[in-house]
């Protein structure tokens, strides 16, 4: 394992340290200590590594990641794991707004909280937030799956296409073209695989799935107020 301190090295040189590894991965496991939430840590890796980020991170920890397994033993700043490929992101703590944003495939997990907009945007990465989420999660997801084992706040899923949604507790208020919908069998296998993937015992039936009514996906005037 190598050891970076962040105190005594600054981001870019871990980040490059761990670019380096694409061409030649000499290195899988890697351990950064004292982040005290500085921004952009671990970003655009491309290569199978195992990062543990051992504090918190600030801003766009672990974006465009691709094939490494990123674990932050803190909280984690606005756009965690944003726009990522493919991987594992976990948060041991709770994350800011836009968590998982844009992203497009790999698993991020969440184990506290999550702030407004988690999965903005999300194209195909699945999130599973152990807590809560705050207003506008999955605002215009379009595939993925995004789970909450909490709450979530005001206009869940507003002018979402074709991401699921699973929700264990209360949702404040549903956004523009999100509906409740039914929980058949395959929505019970993806849901437990989900959970299992991401190492939360919750019990798949406690839940209820939201997604598009499909009423946005073309322009209607009758809908002019709705976009």
């Amino acid at each position: 394992m190598k050891t970076i301190d962040l105190q005594k090295h600054t981001v870019r040189d871990l980040n490059q340290a761990l670019h380096d590894q694409v061409e030649e991965c000499t290195i899988r496991e890697w351990e950064v200590l004292e982040p005290k939430g500085q921004h952009n840590i671990a970003c655009g890796l491309d290569q199978n590594l195992a990062v543990d980020i051992k504090g918190h991170a600030g801003y766009f920890c672990a974006g465009m990641n691709k094939k490494a397994h990123v674990t932050i033993f803190g909280n984690a700043g606005q756009g965690v794991a944003e726009n990522m490929m493919s991987g594992t992101v976990r948060v041991k703590g709770d994350a800011s707004q836009a968590a998982g944003a844009t992203a497009h495939g790999g698993l991020l997990v969440i184990e506290g909280n999550a702030g407004a907009r988690c999965g903005i945007s999300m194209k195909g990465v699945d999130i599973v937030v152990k807590g809560n989420v705050g207003h506008m999660s999955c605002f215009m997801g379009q595939a993925g799956s995004l789970v909450v084992c909490g709450d979530a706040g005001d206009a869940l899923g507003d002018s979402l296409y074709e991401t699921h949604i699973y929700v264990k507790g209360s949702v404040k208020s549903l956004g523009a073209d999100c509906i409740e919908k039914e929980m058949r069998a395959e929505h019970i296998d993806e849901l437990t695989d989900l959970l299992n993937r991401a190492g939360v015992e919750e019990d798949p039936k406690a839940f209820k799935r939201y997604g598009s009514a499909r009423q946005l996906y073309n322009f209607k005037v009758d809908n002019a107020s709705a976009y």
